[in-house]
């Protein structure tokens, strides 16, 4: 399939801009890191256009398309964070997370065919996936600031504050997804709830996302159980995106394509 088979050029290309943009930003050489991390995104956004228009249908179907997405927004979160807050790090280690899955979809690609099943053939499909991937961007982000405050002593203030805003806008992009869902599966299906495994670890995760919320705004329990809740709120994340396909109740889910 030639849309999938020029991936690994566009791959290359966008890992090794992010790459000489951490190692630009670690240097201190702002401007170049930006472009530098620019243009990986734009190389990434690129062949997802390509693919779009060989597929005839929106790159969104498959876990490995839903990875590409993540590549394509975590390296736009990172480039956020990074002009935002300026972490030297953050690109470094938003390129690592990056990297992870253009890798993955190297090594396991899917099957990128041209169906496109009736269920999916909604206004609601291209919002409501492209949405979730921007806030699991963000909220890895945020997740990462959970890791490195663990590794700092004392408790960060401006830390917290960064990986506050990140979740407040993750799970505000993670409500409209969740909403946007059930108003889909309503009209697919004819109800907006039905306790699949996916939807019910959207709505851990949704919860475990507001419980840390709930504890930043009444400054509940310390630096350290707010790094820990955020780390394992995106663990839960994951679950909700690939982790439940080894469940065994989710080989009959309705979210399996």
């Amino acid at each position: 399939m030639m849309g999938w088979d020029i991936f690994i050029y566009f791959a290359v290309a966008a890992v090794g801009l992010s790459l000489s943009a951490s190692v630009c930003a670690l240097a201190g050489c702002r401007k170049t890191a930006v472009a530098l991390a620019a243009a990986a995104s734009v190389v990434t956004g690129c062949f997802i256009a390509v693919l779009w228009l060989h597929l005839d249908r929106p790159p969104l179907r498959t876990m490995g398309e839903t990875r590409l997405w993540y590549s394509f927004f975590a390296g736009i979160a990172g480039l956020f964070t990074y002009l935002r807050w300026r972490y030297k790090w953050i690109l470094s280690f938003s390129t690592v997370l990056s990297t992870v899955f253009i890798m993955l979809n190297l090594l396991k690609p899917e099957i990128h065919d041209h169906t496109l099943m009736p269920a999916l053939q909604s206004p609601w499909f291209i919002p409501h996936v492209t949405v979730y991937m921007f806030s699991y961007s963000l909220l890895g982000c945020a997740f990462l600031m959970g890791v490195a405050g663990l590794f700092r002593k004392g408790t960060d203030r401006e830390m917290l504050s960064s990986a506050d805003t990140l979740v407040y806008i993750g799970v505000a992009f993670l409500t409209f997804g969740m909403l946007s869902g059930a108003i889909w599966a309503k009209s697919a299906w004819g109800h907006f709830w039905s306790w699949d495994p996916k939807e019910t670890w959207a709505l851990i995760t949704w919860l475990v996302y507001l419980l840390y919320i709930h504890l930043r705004l009444y400054r509940k329990g310390g630096a350290v159980l707010w790094y820990i809740l955020l780390i394992f709120a995106f663990a839960c994340l994951q679950m909700c995106w690939w982790g439940i396909n080894f469940l065994p109740s989710a080989q009959d889910s309705i979210h399996v394509y």
